[in-house]
């Protein structure tokens, strides 16, 4: 082949090279579309999980008045919806009140730790093994320090939920790369600033991470502590799974059970999974062209 044919050839397969950079992204899905997207998939969870319940309700396994079906649950959940809407009201509170303290206390313990060698080897190790303890085991102390009061659910909630948050703040910072922070040193970054400029950015994602698994400490220490501790003049989901449980009421044992499943879903859903997704995409760690598909 002539070297012409050949250089021609060679500047053809460049341009289609060339043509293909240019062409357009697909089209941005409508945000009925990409709601859809999302949430298509948890229906569809929760469709087969009401199947194979009423499949084994079907079985025989055991009486109905043991094992209700899906229809009763919800017939129970919807009739008492106001009952069960205060009760919610009254523990997320609790929850938030309990988790707001453990983000603040266990972030500032992380930072200390983190920074401060000696801190660290004093008590890195005790922090995993408060993770570790289970929260019902804190409840006989926190009645004997607070009584049956607010104090005592409160105390049990933050020390379920700050180590998690703390441990999470470590191990971002652990994991920051050196060249960053002599970076922030040579632009000026020192003490505070460079903490609240480099370190604390930098440590983010695992933070939030941390965080979320603090969510969850804090939502199960919560429930324990409504069903040990019993304050008069209010009537928490706890107390409403105890109720139940005790009228031998199946159906209302598992409406509470339903409540305390969704809140923590929808905490996920509308918080956490949220916060992740913006830091991610702040950090370049999401594929934008690829997302919006």
């Amino acid at each position: 082949m002539p070297t012409t044919e050949v250089a021609d050839t060679s500047s053809r397969e460049q341009l289609r090279g060339l043509d293909k950079l240019e062409l357009a992204l697909p089209q941005r899905r409508s945000r009925a579309s990409r709601i859809w997207y999302v949430v298509w998939p948890k229906v569809a969870a929760v469709a087969l999980f009401f199947f194979i319940w009423q499949c084994i309700v079907w079985s025989g396994w055991k009486a109905d008045y043991l094992l209700p079906g899906p229809i009763t649950v919800l017939d129970k959940l919807f009739g008492d919806f106001g009952t069960y809407f205060d009760a919610a009201v009254l523990t997320l509170g609790r929850a938030l009140k309990g988790f707001a303290l453990a983000i603040a206390i266990g972030t500032v313990l992380g930072a200390l730790v983190a920074r401060i060698s000696l801190l660290r080897r004093a008590v890195g190790s005790m922090i995993t093994g408060l993770m570790t303890m289970p929260s019902i085991a804190w409840f006989p102390l926190a009645i004997l320090l607070f009584g049956l009061t607010e104090g005592s659910i409160t105390f049990v909630v933050i020390l379920g939920a700050a180590p998690s948050v703390a441990n999470g703040l470590i191990s971002g910072i652990d994991n920051i790369p050196p060249i960053m922070l002599r970076t922030g040193r040579v632009l000026g970054a020192e003490g505070i600033a460079t903490f609240r400029h480099v370190i604390f950015p930098a440590a983010l994602p695992t933070f939030v991470g941390g965080i979320k698994q603090g969510w969850a400490f804090a939502w199960r220490s919560l429930l324990a502590g409504e069903l040990l501790v019993v304050i008069p003049g209010t009537f928490s989901l706890g107390l409403r799974l105890q109720s139940a449980a005790d009228q031998v009421d199946a159906a209302g044992v598992m409406a509470a059970m339903m409540v305390i499943f969704f809140i923590g879903v929808v905490m996920d859903a509308l918080v956490f999974s949220n916060a992740e997704r913006v830091i991610r995409k702040r950090y370049g760690l999401i594929d934008e062209a690829a997302a919006t598909r």
